[in-house]
């Protein structure tokens, strides 16, 4: 076995499956030992000259059956398993993969509709389905926390349908009444929507038409920086995860969701067209005061990915992203150095007493 990783004793063995469910659990086991998140392995993977998308392997995972080789080759090899114990895990795949073929379970080379070895509609030249497609994913989907919205990881998914929502209004009454009383309801109508979706009117700071401000609320949503109004984003292409402000159209990698969670805590999902699902979160329990904001896995306990998001000024000028229980007390996520330049970086910092560089704008996409 190659050199250390998280837990400091050796890795799990695979010779110790008995079936296709204790074999998946010891790949999880496998990853647990490496210390390394989707995003490291991804990377360390291509080092290697191998091809491992972060989304493939958390559906590797929350599978029921056996990987193909070449999948299970390029993830054990970017734990750090030595040569000789590649080997035993291969083997072993091998033997559950020709005994579920015999027992009828349904394993890759027994019909498993995954396993047609082409490349899925993400373009994985693995062979994967996306997460949401057929396999339960292990962190939700901007669908999930915004029902009916359509997200990159679902078939059909076009880059340009952002049309707004439908209107949900019931029709108005059907008998008749004076136009005086029409009137006066629908002007009603339209300051209670009005109400409901926009958190304040602000100026630019350059005295130019007001900047209409957005509550948070679940659903699918552009987070935009107020000021500069860019939005909130990652660079195609970069495996850092480091979440940047550039302009708002075009601002889909990844595309962003709010989960109200209750006792006013949100999460911010994720959904980017190369590495599938995530949530944004600050690394280490915010212990570093400058920790980057960024994008990776839910659910990796060493990050902070909560937050309370915060009105800001009488009227709301903005919404503050507060860390929630970060080990770095009275920090917001900030824009960092030049606040009005695009892809300038996001950090934990220091909350303000004027805000500056910590507004934000939950707008509906």
């Amino acid at each position: 076995m190659t050199e250390g990783t998280a837990g400091g004793g050796g890795a799990p063995d695979p010779r110790e499956a008995t079936d296709a469910a204790s074999f998946i659990a010891r790949l999880q086991q496998l990853k647990d030992w490496s210390g390394l998140t989707y995003r490291d392995l991804s990377a360390r993977a291509e080092a290697l000259g191998d091809v491992l998308p972060r989304s493939t392997v958390a559906n590797m995972l929350a599978r029921s059956t056996v990987p193909r080789e070449e999948l299970l080759t390029s993830f054990v090899r970017a734990c750090g398993v030595a040569p000789g114990e590649l080997e035993n895990w291969l083997s072993v795949r091998k033997e559950l993969a020709v005994r579920g073929v015999y027992a009828g379970t349904g394993t890759e080379e027994d019909g498993d509709p995954d396993a047609d070895g082409g490349g899925d509609a993400d373009g994985d030249p693995d062979g994967e389905e996306p997460a949401g497609a057929g396999a339960t994913p292990a962190w939700p989907t901007a669908a999930e926390v915004a029902p009916g919205a359509v997200s990159r990881s679902e078939p059909g998914a076009e880059s340009g349908d952002e049309d707004g929502p439908e209107d949900d209004e019931p029709p108005g009454p059907h008998h008749r009444v004076r136009r005086t009383l029409v009137s006066l309801v629908a002007v009603s109508g339209l300051v209670l929507a009005a109400v409901s979706v926009v958190g304040a009117l602000v100026t630019d700071g350059s005295g130019d038409r007001p900047k209409t401000v957005t509550a948070p609320a679940a659903g699918d949503v552009q987070i935009r920086a107020i000021g500069p109004d860019l939005c909130l984003n990652e660079r195609r292409g970069g495996r850092s995860g480091q979440i940047h402000q550039r302009p708002c159209e075009g601002a889909d990698v990844p595309r962003y969701a709010l989960k109200d969670l209750g006792s006013g805590e949100w999460r911010i999902v994720s959904d980017h067209p190369d590495y599938g699902p995530g949530c944004s979160g600050i690394p280490s329990g915010g212990r570093i005061a400058d920790a980057a904001f960024e994008d990776s896995e839910c659910g990796d306990t060493s990050r902070v990915e909560t937050f309370r998001l915060e009105p800001f000024g009488s009227p709301v000028t903005g919404y503050r992203i507060v860390p929630a229980r970060s080990a770095t007390p009275d920090s917001c996520v900030t824009v960092v150095g030049d606040r009005t330049a695009e892809w300038a970086k996001l950090a934990q910092a220091p909350c303000r007493a004027d805000a500056a560089g910590q507004l934000f704008s939950f707008d509906r996409r």
